[in-house]
């Protein structure tokens, strides 16, 4: 989860219309010498500067299909001097003439399967690059960027995704945070997979997604090479990059997978508590398996960033970066919980736009609420009666829709609890023999894909025989805080505050 959407980047996402029709409006006819209409093909067009998402119409791009980044970098901790090369391995969707990318430093230049490419800045965030020679639907791309800049102080509207810290960097963020190291093809619905290569000073350690293919190379000018690889396609703001000093504990987790764990040497007296949850990751993906589906990645772990790192969590791809507040009153396995329900919930099964918000947030926010169950410190019901009480009909949260937020509130309270407290009451619909098939059969359905509200409403009455077009519309769509029926509203008028209550509040607290 994010917690730091701005109202500056909700507006920067129209500074382009949405998507744009590809190809030529119509096709020229001609005559031939025996009288019959002779039809001319069209002429490549250009790939849309944006993929039409109710949202953020101008993210991602249209025309082409990525398969593969190969981002080889090299970093300066001293400068925030960042440079490389992105090699983007994809395939055209669409006759093209030109297509464009999603991404913000300088650069120097663009090659399309070996021919040099004349490219040039349009609206916020393209890189519109027009194709040396015509690109037929079908056809692979090899495209070759190289570029430097110093990402922290690339700012869109004020803004960066890129932090800078006193030994390094991390770029970690939600929706956006490709635009300030690779080239991409920007949204969930183009999924990829990563080599991520980084060179950095000799001492200055590295993470990213994946596992290492191969230790770190010794290069020469005393420098070090890093190199991480996510095999099992992912959305590009899902990749990451954690530079600094971080002391690395790898381990075997009960399926036989890699499990890294990594710790800003910043924390001082955080560490102990940072280290008693992370290191629960392999335990916690274990018994999430057995609620929702088999773990759809083939690596575990978390990052602990440094104390002048992020003030959120982020359910990075294989590995959750976390920043320094979770820990400041203690251990917490929740906020753990919660980024690891996002593996299978958002990384594995990921929005087809980004007003279904509510399958990443609410389903790993009701991830905490199970866990709750499993420890003894208060059942989903007693934490739903709370989390209802805790908000009076008055409040602003009940005019939030987490089927439908807005930009500017994609990751506003409601998206979390009132999305929690839907599936809740899925829950009590359905009865638990139904509800806990729905799960699996969710993750199942779009393993490595993407899904919508709507899709996930006829699974669960594909499975439950129901209809539950109500329950969803006052739930996810209708503005005010929903009536429960009497033993219900009896029960919630004035709960009993769970022993995991706190601990819930600070995992969504940063």
């Amino acid at each position: 989860m994010r917690r730091v959407l701005t109202a500056a980047i909700a507006a920067l996402t129209v500074t382009t219309a949405g998507a744009v029709a590809a190809g030529a409006p119509g096709h020229a006819a001609a005559r031939s010498g025996w009288g019959r209409p002779v039809v001319a093909p069209a002429a490549p067009g250009p790939g849309s500067p944006g993929l039409g998402d109710s949202y953020f119409p101008d993210y991602g791009n249209g025309g082409y299909d990525v398969d593969h980044y190969d981002i080889r970098l090299r970093y300066e901790p001293a400068t925030d001097q960042l440079s490389g090369t992105t090699t983007i391995l994809a395939r055209a969707t669409q006759d093209l003439s030109r297509f464009n990318l999603d991404f913000l430093l300088g650069v120097q230049s663009v090659k399309v399967n070996g021919w040099t490419a004349a490219f040039a800045r349009e609206g916020v965030h393209e890189l519109a690059i027009t194709a040396p020679r015509p690109i037929v639907a079908g056809q692979s791309l090899t495209i070759v960027v190289t570029y430097a800049g110093v990402p922290s102080q690339t700012r869109v509207n004020g803004y960066t995704s890129w932090t800078r810290t006193a030994d390094g960097a991390l770029a970690v963020n939600e929706p956006e945070s490709a635009w300030w190291w690779y080239p991409s093809n920007d949204h969930p619905l183009d999924k990829a997979t990563w080599d991520v290569s980084v060179s950095v000073p000799t001492g200055v350690e590295v993470i990213s997604n994946g596992v290492q293919p191969r230790p770190p190379l010794a290069e020469s000018g005393n420098r070090t090479r890093w190199g991480w690889r996510s095999a099992i396609p992912g959305a590009t703001y899902l990749a990451f990059l954690a530079i600094g000093q971080y002391d690395i504990v790898t381990d075997t987790a009960p399926s036989g997978q890699p499990v890294v764990n990594a710790y800003s040497t910043t924390l001082g007296t955080l560490r102990p508590a940072a280290r008693a949850s992370i290191e629960r990751t392999a335990e916690i993906v274990d018994w999430g398996s057995g609620i929702f589906g088999p773990y759809p990645f083939e690596a575990q772990g978390g990052v602990a960033g440094p104390i002048d790192g992020i003030g959120f969590a982020l359910e990075t791809q294989t590995r959750s970066v976390y920043g320094p507040g979770f820990w400041r009153r203690g251990s917490n396995t929740y906020v753990v919980v919660h980024e690891n329900a996002h593996q299978w919930f958002g990384n594995s099964v990921s929005v087809t736009d980004w007003s279904d918000i509510w399958l990443n947030e609410g389903f790993a926010s009701y991830a905490e609420w199970l866990w709750s169950e499993e420890q003894g410190e208060g059942t989903a019901q007693e934490v739903f009666d709370f989390t209802y009480a805790s908000y009076p009909a008055d409040d602003q949260f009940w005019q939030v829709l987490p089927g439908d937020p807005g930009p500017d509130d994609v990751f506003d309270d409601a998206v979390y609890d009132r999305g929690a407290m839907t599936l809740h009451q899925l829950r009590l619909a359905v009865g638990d023999e139904a509800f806990f098939r729905i799960l699996p059969a969710w993750t199942a359905a779009h393993r490595h894909g993407n899904g919508t509200i709507e899709q996930f409403q006829a699974l669960a009455e594909q499975i439950s025989g129901k209809d539950l077009d109500a329950l969803f519309t006052t739930w996810l769509f209708t503005k005010g805080r929903p009536e429960l029926p009497g033993a219900s509203a009896a029960r919630a008028a004035a709960p009993a505050e769970p022993k995991s209550w706190a601990k819930i509040r600070e995992a969504h607290a940063h």
